[in-house]
């Protein structure tokens, strides 16, 4: 897929942030440390970016998203023992309300790195990747050849 170079080096480098902490730190650590070693892989990025969410065209408020890197790329970040559905569910949505094609959502908390890419299946990107996104990001679609 498209931007699979980029979120794997990003995701690398939360591989390299958390075998390097380990788990057990607030959010916030993994979010300085993380932004250190992107900063070291040549990643450009915004960090704690506020960002507009409209409805039907409209401004109805920001939220602050924990990166935002090479300009088309959120990355969530938590520092959790486990993801729930709600988790992906608000990466998914930032995705939608941001109007990007793909993020990621990154947990710290547990002893092994967490990762999930979440796609926008409504941008433009991905509109020729719909049914690939759906069968990997979905395994009981019915579509799916599990």
């Amino acid at each position: 897929m498209k931007y699979e170079e980029l979120t794997h080096k990003i995701i690398g480098c939360a591989m390299k942030v958390h075998s390097t902490l380990g788990n057990g730190f607030q959010e916030v650590i993994y979010q300085r440390a993380l932004a250190i070693e992107m900063e070291n892989q040549g990643l450009g990025f915004k960090r704690e970016m506020e960002m507009s969410i409209y409805y039907e065209g409209i401004d109805i408020g920001t939220r602050r998203v924990d990166f935002f890197v090479e300009e088309v790329i959120m990355v969530e970040l938590k520092a959790l023992i486990k993801l729930e559905e709600v988790h992906l569910a608000q990466a998914m949505n930032y995705c939608q309300a941001y109007h990007l094609p793909i993020g990621l959502l990154i947990n710290f908390g547990a002893k092994s790195l967490d990762f999930k890419r979440v796609y926008n299946v409504n941008h433009p990107e991905n509109k020729t990747y719909k049914n690939e996104i759906l069968k990997s990001n979905n395994p009981t679609n019915p579509n799916s050849d599990n």
